[in-house]
């Protein structure tokens, strides 16, 4: 069992993920890295190892795990969490998006409801247990200003991300009494790939930055025990339809 603070991250192999797995392990987290593929997960964990030098035994923990597989999801994370002894930190930020809206085929629906909240709510019953025995915690969801206002022809995305923003807000209610904090942030278009996929016309420079969420998620853990933050909206001046 470890007494160094873990923070398990979802989604790290790149963009939103990726930033914060490396802020967290730069202010002295075990990193547990979790992402659809060991061969990009692994490349992340090369680069936190090279930002700390020879700090071998805070190296990342690497867990390739499919979410749509919701069954494999607390057999994969449990012996990991099990052997570290504590999760101080979850960043739920693996996602997917589809376009669509009523024409969208029912089992992308379906995908996006899995992987947008069944998976997410499945990480969280796999390490909101940890989090009470300690009686400390903090939950990041990562969801979207797309969890906040719907979007013409993304209705699907929008359903899942609404969802995902009710559930943090229950969350937040029964978990906060018990010492354990919950936040949802809802960033606007983020420079990732995802963004990419969706075909956003804004230039790469006019979206928030991956960085810009590894900031906000900091500086959200160096408050006091006391000031719980509920949600953070994340803007950009040219996308604030």
């Amino acid at each position: 069992m470890t007494q160094t603070p873990v923070a398990l991250i979802t989604g790290a192999s790149r963009g939103i993920g990726r930033a914060v797995a490396m802020g967290l392990a730069q202010d002295g987290y075990q990193t547990i890295l979790v992402g659809r593929s060991r061969e990009t997960l692994v490349p992340v964990a090369q680069a936190i190892c090279e930002q700390r030098g020879r700090d071998g035994e805070l190296a990342p923990v690497v867990v390739p795990l499919d979410l749509s597989c919701l069954d494999n999801i607390d057999p994969v994370l449990g012996p990991v969490i099990y052997k570290l002894g504590r999760v101080d930190v979850l960043v739920n930020n693996a996602g997917q998006y589809i376009q669509g809206s009523l024409d969208m085929r029912c089992k992308d629906l379906e995908r996006l409801l899995r992987v947008n909240v069944a998976a997410q709510v499945a990480i969280l019953q796999s390490v909101v247990p940890v989090m009470k025995q300690q009686g400390s915690g903090h939950v990041f969801n990562v969801a979207s200003r797309a969890g906040k206002v719907g979007f013409e022809g993304v209705g699907g995305y929008c359903a899942s991300k609404f969802a995902l923003a009710g559930f943090g807000e229950s969350l937040y209610r029964e978990l906060v009494p018990q010492g354990i904090k919950v936040t949802t942030l809802c960033p606007g278009w983020v420079n990732t790939d995802m963004a990419t996929d969706a075909h956003c016309t804004l230039d790469p420079g006019d979206m928030i930055q991956p960085e810009d969420l590894s900031k906000t998620i900091r500086w959200l853990l160096s408050l006091s025990p006391e000031a719980c933050v509920k949600e953070v909206v994340i803007e950009s001046p040219k996308s604030m339809a």
